[in-house]
């Protein structure tokens, strides 16, 4: 299938629709569906403010590695970046921390969709479904870029257009008592059961983890740098876009639900998407739900997938990971790479026979920690980034970062706070143990490797051509 004479460029297959559907695919999945509810246990309707607050440093972190991306569009997007603008070193942690955080998220995802499934087939064992989720979307994952675009851009669809259904609904039964027996219920429920904020400010910062990992996958903008067409218009209405895309669909879902139903009973009654539906009247809005949330767990371990294969490849061309995960398939695909993180994955399978009850928040922690080092590592990259150009060249800048560099700043110590946080709640303090951990072993390796002899003589070459 592959061989030495193989293109070593990834096609440019991907149109603005569908990046920008990837990514929000990427990002609405089980922290929306089943995440947000344990974000509200804890926070109460104040989760709003952790909502957006997260929103907009988000924003600020897409816009900076937008700025780059635009300027030099190419696969592995942000760790290439960190590898140039900070150091080899770097890029070679960013690479493989991307990697081992989407292949945490996968094994969550597959989980998650044998658990759908045991709606329709109670009797079938859950790992099973995990194990056909892993196949399918590993085929999938095989097509030319495009078609699997394609494929993402509907299964994000279907999640989009429930969201923005379930608010319409919800403003309905909100202003003129839509399903309620024409009762407006307000907004009352807001602030009717203990306040805004019920368990005080500690409540909003023990839920920013689960927030923090809601928005994980908007950053994949980045990944598919290298193989979307037209980067400069293509990346910049995307990242634009799907910032207050996200921000409306979790603010404006979580607004509607916690307006509908009182905080305390979110969770205990089923899915508040299921009981809005249901409501109004939608016959099997139990079973419509379960499909939707069934696609959005496919959509995100499709996008991981993805993911984590070209980030592989990424790792491959720089000489940090085996030489056989830079070859592409004809079809423009890096076909090794995929199926290694695939075989990887199999142990999220696995799990599905030993996993304790507390899984998800262990999973979503761990991935957490991961994306708040992504998320740093493009702020210090945009930083030195723009740091290396003069006055003439940000002028010429087609996509900048706002009030830089203070929103940098900011959203560097936003993360900071996060991890301090992380660190201070017990549920999610292993985060910082398993985090380092894994970080030690890739220091390690790099050494035993020799990456750092290889990196260092890269550089050297560099700087005498230059």
């Amino acid at each position: 299938m592959e061989n030495e004479n193989n293109i070593k460029q990834l096609h440019r297959g991907l149109e603005e629709r569908h990046i920008t559907l990837m990514s929000l695919g990427a990002a609405i999945g089980v922290g929306l569906f089943l995440g947000s509810a344990s974000a509200i246990k804890l926070a109460g309707p104040g989760i709003l403010l952790a909502y957006c607050f997260s929103g907009l440093v988000m924003f600020f972190i897409m816009r900076a590695l937008g700025e780059m991306a635009i300027q030099n569009p190419v696969a592995g997007s942000f760790s290439k970046y960190a590898r140039e603008y900070v150091s080899p070193f770097v890029g070679y942690l960013t690479g493989w921390n991307y990697w081992f955080l989407w292949i945490l998220t996968c094994m969550a995802e597959i989980t998650a969709v044998g658990i759908y499934m045991e709606y329709w087939f109670p009797d079938i064992p859950r790992w099973i479904w995990a194990l056909s989720a892993l196949i399918i979307m590993t085929l999938v994952n095989f097509i030319a870029v495009k078609a699997y675009g394609e494929l993402e851009f509907w299964f994000a669809l279907i999640k989009v257009v429930t969201i923005i259904l379930m608010i319409l609904v919800g403003v309905g039964m909100i202003l003129v008592g839509l399903g309620n027996g024409g009762i407006a219920t307000g907004i009352q429920n807001l602030w009717n059961h203990g306040g805004f904020f019920p368990n005080g400010i500690e409540g909003v910062l023990m839920s920013l983890q689960m927030v923090m990992f809601a928005y994980l996958g908007i950053e994949m903008i980045g990944v598919t740098a290298g193989e979307v067409k037209n980067p400069q218009k293509s990346l910049s209405k995307a990242i634009d876009a799907v910032f207050w895309r996200i921000l409306i669909f979790y603010v404006g879902a979580l607004f509607v639900i916690m307006s509908i139903y009182p905080w305390t009973e979110i969770g205990t009654k089923g899915s508040p998407f299921v009981l809005t539906f249901d409501k109004i009247g939608i016959p099997g809005a139990a079973g419509i739900i379960n499909f939707v949330v069934l696609t959005a767990a496919l959509s995100s371990c499709n996008s991981g997938i993805f993911s984590t294969g070209r980030m592989l490849f990424n790792l491959a061309q720089h000489g940090e990971a085996s030489n056989k995960y830079k070859y592409l398939t004809k079809s423009g695909v890096p076909g090794k790479a995929v199926l290694a993180s695939a075989c990887i994955l199999l142990i999220g399978v696995l799990l599905n026979y030993i996993v304790p009850a507390k899984v998800f928040t262990l999973v979503t922690s761990i991935a957490t920690f991961g994306a708040i080092w992504t998320w740093a590592i493009i702020l210090i990259a945009q930083i030195r980034y723009r740091r290396g150009l003069n006055a003439e060249q940000v002028k010429l800048l087609k996509y900048k970062l706002p009030l830089f560099p203070y929103t940098s700043y900011i959203s560097l110590t936003f993360l900071f706070v996060v991890v301090v946080l992380m660190a201070y709640f017990p549920d999610t303090r292993v985060a910082l143990i398993v985090g380092p951990i894994w970080f030690g072993f890739l220091i390690v390796l790099y050494y035993i490797k020799g990456f750092h002899k290889k990196n260092k003589t890269k550089v050297e070459i560099d700087q005498h051509v230059s």
